[in-house]
């Protein structure tokens, strides 16, 4: 998730578990905590795919975000004189915030290496965009409302309450997921493509309006599923690649990685002989976020090179599009 969320998520319960007399620093602490994670992103790697897929690694590991918890715990129990007085709540605050700041990532089309080192795909169960207002919102008003009043009587319960509701907005979306998954089934079936490898994620800001994005033979599909209006059943557009670009490049380290990186959820093209390889999870036809060059082309094959994160062309129509879609019925 956004930067933002993240601290109001760690703010928010900071400001739920920690007493009384220490909630305002509990809610700046909670805020430092939830945005350390994502320092990695200072981290040059070596190249753009690098930095690409080793974000969200080391710094996202449940594996590793347990154990630091415990260690810096136990550094500002030593030092901290709110970490003395309360020492199990502070362990509790400084852990969830931590761990919940992966967890909530994870929901998030772009993945997360919850069991780094151990060579898993990243972790992405795109429930949520990456920007969703009516999860980060209740948030901030409780962390405002108890920064504002620490030591008021409704104070706890107000930012508690913030942060069950943003917890249920997160589950509604696991409800919207499997709505979709559900209206999906049979125009796949009715394909042949029961089996295909199907990618669901909520388009911007929302999760009532998601994409759908499924692999074929020759390419990809793409459709999209509004909860709202739509009733007839789901309608794709075809989109073709030459998949065989894909492999025979697979000796390229680039090209290995984003197909690991992206669970193969890719599409391949040549611009000036080179190959460029793009994520399908994030971004719409014909504008995704993340498209890399990754290697020449030689005679024969592939050559590696180094890579190139094509830059993006952001439609703001689209944004609207996507806006009137959700209360438009697709048959309009």
């Amino acid at each position: 998730m956004d930067s933002l969320t993240q601290a109001a998520l760690g703010a928010a319960i900071g400001g739920a578990i920690a007493p009384t007399n220490a909630r305002r620093r509990a809610i700046v602490a909670g805020a430092l905590l939830g945005t350390l994670p994502d320092l990695d992103v200072f981290i040059d790697f070596g190249g753009a795919v690098e930095n690409f897929t080793y974000h969200r690694g080391f710094s996202h590991s449940l594996l590793v975000l347990a154990p630091f918890s415990v260690l810096l715990w136990l550094a500002l129990r030593r030092w901290w004189e709110p970490v003395k007085d309360a020492p199990r709540r502070w362990l509790a605050l400084i852990s969830l915030v931590l761990l919940t700041h992966a967890l909530l990532d994870a929901h998030t089309a772009y993945g997360t290496q919850l069991f780094w080192p151990l060579d898993f795909h990243p972790t992405s169960w795109a429930t949520l965009f990456i920007i969703d207002p009516l999860y980060t919102l209740p948030l901030l008003f409780g962390v405002i409302a108890a920064a504002i009043r620490p030591t008021a009587n409704w104070s706890g319960a107000l930012v508690r309450s913030s942060v069950l509701v943003s917890t249920l907005y997160i589950g509604w979306s696991w409800v919207a997921h499997g709505m979709v998954k559900d209206n999906i089934q049979q125009p796949l079936a009715e394909m042949g493509l029961e089996d295909a490898p199907v990618f669901l994620t909520p388009t911007p800001f929302n999760t009532l309006l998601w994409r759908i994005v499924v692999m074929t033979e020759d390419g990809y599909l793409e459709g999209l599923d509004s909860l709202i209006v739509d009733e007839a059943p789901v309608s794709f557009d075809a989109h073709v690649f030459d998949k065989q670009l894909l492999l025979d490049a697979g000796d390229v380290w680039a090209v290995e990685q984003l197909r690991w990186f992206s669970n193969d959820f890719l599409k391949a093209s040549i611009e000036d002989d080179r190959l460029v390889v793009t994520d399908l999870r994030m971004g719409q036809h014909p504008n995704y976020v993340f498209s890399h060059v990754v290697a020449m082309r030689t005679n024969p094959g592939w050559a590696a090179m180094p890579t190139e994160l094509l830059p993006t062309n952001f439609d703001r129509g689209a944004l609207s599009a996507i806006w009137q879609r959700i209360w438009s019925d697709s048959s309009d």
